[in-house]
């Protein structure tokens, strides 16, 4: 069987957020299960050049958007086991970053119809498209109203993955119409219309033969008005194509035992975790102590991460014998926040506002607790982290978050975590207050949370055996 994927972005090449990350490990480990899985993505400008520089042209061609005629070249390379194409036109993709710019629906609308237009070339005849959040979501409404009435194209089957259902490609009509050519009772309520604009994620729910989106909670919790973002109505409509499933993270690259950046390797071994904390305090210039605990906030800091929560109770949380260590980028505000939060208090509070992968994986090692109060996590990456490098997650019970930590409970001795369901920042302060007194106060039962820790697998192994058995059951 054969299965493309079409993204915006993928690790190792480029990347923004998670999305990056599951296009870069998700089909490795599908092709290690036996599936021909390719990977089609623009070819950005800041991808680095010891990749652009091992890329093949395979093949150039024109294509129109609305009534321009535009170049269009296919790269090839292999990573991982994997072919990754890279659709190449530098008018469109030859920038700074990749997305904030003004012409946002016509450089992925060029990249849709692109990577239509590119299969017959490539020879090349996929069973599935998997397309992958707004900037592939068109994808399918072309293939059906352009392309499906043509023998190549007429068995190929779509899948819609929705990574985060806020951001929705939403455009003017008219220009759609021009970019698409597609007819007027496309641009109806029942069709692509959405906020007076026509969107791209809308088409992909729509003209998609199936659906998924990235944890089970979150398919269920986008059907309902607080999470649907205007588009519940429509999934409730589609429910029966709709499914859930978890996302995964790379064994090879979140490997407490391999890890390049981490001061000493373990796998479950606290004294050896409490060396990289005590390098860590040094590092950023905390008292070096190993026995206050450790919380740490590794996210970009904008509201829909709890940030808010954060805010109404922050003196609060350093009211408590703890140190917190943030880091990430993010609205001006939140980081001013935590700025002014470690200029204040210097011996509890560590704020890294920028990005740094090392640094990252050596907050993970070094924390004895990781806080995602999230206001919605359609699956989160930070947590499946914080679990394998044996650092307690503190959750708010939604999406993802709810599917993959399990609350601790001190009767049974179960649980890999500490959870609160409301979004209360009171609550959240309660449940930091709770984890903080068993890490004082209750050893054994810290030591259990670490066991049952060991047992979770979020490699993406059990995911992708569930991607396997949808897209069987899609081409049977």
């Amino acid at each position: 069987m054969k299965v493309l994927f079409a993204a915006s972005e993928a690790v190792p090449f480029i990347k923004t957020g998670g999305l990056a990350d599951v296009i870069g490990s998700l089909p490795k480990e599908l092709s290690q299960q036996g599936l021909d899985v390719r990977v089609i993505l623009p070819k950005y400008g800041d991808i680095p050049a010891k990749y652009r520089e091992a890329m093949t042209s395979v093949v150039t061609f024109d294509i129109y958007v609305g009534w321009r005629k535009q170049y269009i070249g296919i790269d090839v390379l292999e990573q991982d086991g994997v072919t990754f194409y890279f659709v190449d036109n530098e008018f469109y993709f030859k920038r700074p970053g990749i997305y904030g710019y003004g012409d946002e629906a016509e450089r992925f609308g060029f990249f849709c119809r692109g990577v239509i237009e590119a299969l017959p070339l490539l020879d090349f005849q996929p069973d599935v498209i998997h397309c992958h959040d707004w900037q592939a979501s068109m994808i399918p409404v072309l293939l059906k109203a352009h392309y499906q009435h043509l023998p190549f194209f007429n068995q190929i089957k779509t899948v819609t993955t929705v990574h985060n259902l806020k951001y929705q490609g939403v455009f003017d009509q008219s220009l759609l119409k021009d970019l698409f050519g597609l007819s007027d009772d496309h641009f109806t309520g029942n069709a692509l219309e959405l906020h007076g604009g026509a969107s791209f994620l809308k088409g992909g729910l729509l003209y998609s033969d199936r659906l998924t989106t990235v944890s089970q909670t979150y398919a269920e919790e986008i059907q309902t008005p607080y999470y649907g973002e205007y588009l519940d109505s429509l999934l409730r409509h589609r429910k029966d194509q709709l499914q859930g499933i978890v996302n995964g993270i790379d064994y090879d690259i979140f490997d407490p035992m391999t890890d390049p950046h981490l001061v000493v390797n373990y796998r479950d071994s606290l004294p050896k975790k409490q060396q990289n904390k005590l390098a860590l305090q040094e590092r950023l210039g905390l008292p070096v102590d190993g026995d206050v605990p450790m919380i740490a906030l590794v996210t970009r800091l904008v509201q829909q991460k709890g940030l808010d929560l954060i805010q109404h109770v922050l003196p609060e949380i350093l009211g408590l014998d703890i140190q917190l260590v943030v880091l990430g980028t993010g609205e001006a505000g939140y980081e001013q926040m935590f700025r002014y939060a470690a200029q204040t208090h210097p011996g509890k509070v560590s704020a890294q506002i920028n990005f740094d992968e090392a640094l990252a994986h050596q907050i993970y090692a070094a924390s004895d607790m990781f806080l995602m109060p999230s206001q919605f996590e359609p699956c989160g990456i930070g947590q499946l982290i914080a679990l394998r490098y044996r650092s307690v997650p503190i959750v708010r019970e939604t999406g993802g978050l709810k599917d993959t930590v399990q609350p601790y409970n001190e009767f049974t001795g179960e649980g890999t975590g500490f959870t609160f369901s409301h979004y209360n920042a009171h609550d959240m302060l309660h449940t930091i207050r709770r984890a903080v007194f068993f890490y004082k106060n209750d050893r054994d039962a810290w030591l259990k949370m670490q066991q049952n820790m060991k047992k979770g697998d979020f490699s993406w192994k059990k995911s992708a055996a569930q991607y396997m058995a949808l897209y069987k059951d899609m081409v049977k």
